[in-house]
């Protein structure tokens, strides 16, 4: 990677560059969409399978785990082999089983399908980063991660829409089939044109890390998982929370003692980076988790169907999008801190939902929302990577993909229990609505707390930042 920073902010993406994050963004669309677009097929997943709604659930557990489990190895085995080789590899193991989740005539198929497809899946987007900043100088940076943030953003609001839409006028199947004609042209896309590297030394493979590192992943992965399905702590998702939390103390532990682990921790030694990555999972668990209430709220009190739904939630996504010429202007700290306050902001209007609340009023509210977004977790993420030198960037790429994603599971699982416990003390919609709002409150309480790192990021940039001759 070209590690020249240009004067002006506006410094045109080479053709290599604009290559890479064309071919990138068909894998991360994919991977993206796929973590929401099966949620809205579970109850017709349930009726034609003949089976209960707890095990059908599998099918988008099994998804998760399986991405979360191999995010930790996409570093290495980038290196090993080259990025490229590994995304084609990645995105032919997905599209595979897209095709072979079609085919399911039985839940148990399906639900294996679904963890070779996450296999596939959770290593596009962590291969992916590595392949385009290789290609792009640290003044690039922003405006490529606004551009990668798209699918990230449009994933929540379009997949329940498009999935709504294919099941209606298909059957479940097709959600699947989707993938085979936009897996085929990104393989044939990555053959062209993403560079032939060979690969290189990555070291004696770490099997213990790996161990390590995807049980504890996974086991959190799980726990909030589960609790996102129970609506509560119960004794299998205190399980999974606590072999996780043990695994992965155990490979901070191991990573620190070894001379190549397989991912390394003493990144963190770095304080811009630790600020950015501890940033990148609040943040993420603000935004992401603040996602899921209100579609919920839409269906569940306003009546409205999962495609009408999606629909009025997109205004997120226009908002994000417009946020994304400002997210490099300024430092990564103050312009993430301006962002989540916007966030905040832009949250007070819901804790006063009501039957009858107006959707231009929701609508324009959310525009702003997604404003925040944009400039609070996108600054962030261009922190950490630019924090970093070329070569430390396959060790990074995999651990902030894992800090987003833990973030915003955990972000989930708590405002599902708060909105559970709501909804428990209440049959009417205008109490429902009321406990909407109550549930919101703790969006707000969560965007506050990730606004602290946002600070002391923005203190450690104006600390290091050189003085004005």
């Amino acid at each position: 990677m070209n590690d020249v920073v240009t004067e002006s902010g506006a410094e045109p993406f080479s053709p290599a560059l604009r290559r890479a994050v064309s071919v990138v963004m068909i894998g991360a669309t994919l991977s993206f969409l796929d973590t929401t677009i099966v949620n809205v097929a579970v109850h017709s997943l349930s009726d034609d399978l003949h089976e209960g709604l707890n095990a059908v659930q599998w099918v988008v557990t099994a998804y998760l785990l399986a991405l979360a489990a191999v995010i930790p190895l996409s570093g290495w085995a980038a290196r090993r082999f080259g990025a490229a080789r590994v995304y084609v590899v990645a995105l032919t193991v997905f599209t595979i089983g897209s095709v072979l989740c079609a085919c399911s005539p039985n839940l148990g198929i399906l639900v294996a399908a679904r963890a070779l497809q996450g296999i596939g899946g959770g290593l596009l987007m962590p291969v992916g980063t590595i392949i385009w900043t290789a290609q792009s100088t640290k003044a690039q940076m922003g405006k490529v991660i606004a551009l990668m943030a798209i699918p990230v953003i449009l994933a929540p609001a379009l997949g329940p829409v498009l999935g709504g839409l294919l099941i209606q006028v298909i059957n479940w199947q097709a959600i699947f089939w989707l993938n085979l004609p936009i897996g085929l042209a990104g393989i044939i896309l990555a053959l062209r044109l993403l560079p032939k590297e060979r690969g290189g030394d990555a070291g004696r493979f770490d099997v213990l890390g790996l161990i390590l590192a995807s049980a504890g992943i996974v086991g959190i992965t799980y726990g909030l998982a589960e609790i996102g399905v129970a609506g509560r702590l119960d004794s299998a998702a205190v399980i999974g929370l606590l072999v996780g939390a043990l695994a992965l103390a155990g490979f901070v532990v191991h990573a620190l003692q070894t001379k190549r682990p397989l991912l390394d921790v003493r990144l963190y030694a770095s304080r811009e980076f630790t600020a950015a990555s501890i940033a990148t999972f609040a943040l993420g668990a603000a935004n992401y988790g603040g996602m899921i209430l209100m579609p919920l709220y839409l269906q569940s009190v306003r009546g409205e169907g999962v495609i009408m739904a999606g629909l009025l939630v997109a205004p997120t996504a226009i908002g994000a999008l417009l946020s994304a010429p400002f997210t490099d202007r300024w430092g990564a700290g103050i312009t993430s801190f301006v962002g989540a306050t916007i966030l905040a902001v832009a949250t007070v209007p819901f804790l006063f939902l009501t039957t009858t609340t107006s959707y231009w009023l929701l609508c324009a509210v959310m525009v702003v929302r997604g404003i925040g977004f944009g400039l609070s977790i996108l600054p962030t993420m261009t922190a950490a990577y630019q924090a970093l030198r070329p070569d430390q960037i396959p060790d990074a790429t995999p651990q902030l993909n894992a800090l987003q994603r833990v973030g915003g599971a955990i972000g989930t699982a708590m405002l599902t229990v708060a909105l559970t416990g709501q909804l428990s003390h209440t049959t009417t919609l205008a109490g429902q609505a009321s406990g909407f709002g109550a549930t919101f409150a703790w969006v707000l309480v969560i965007t506050i707390i990730a606004m602290v790192p946002t600070i002391v990021l923005a203190r450690i940039e104006h600390r290091t930042r050189p003085a004005s001759p």
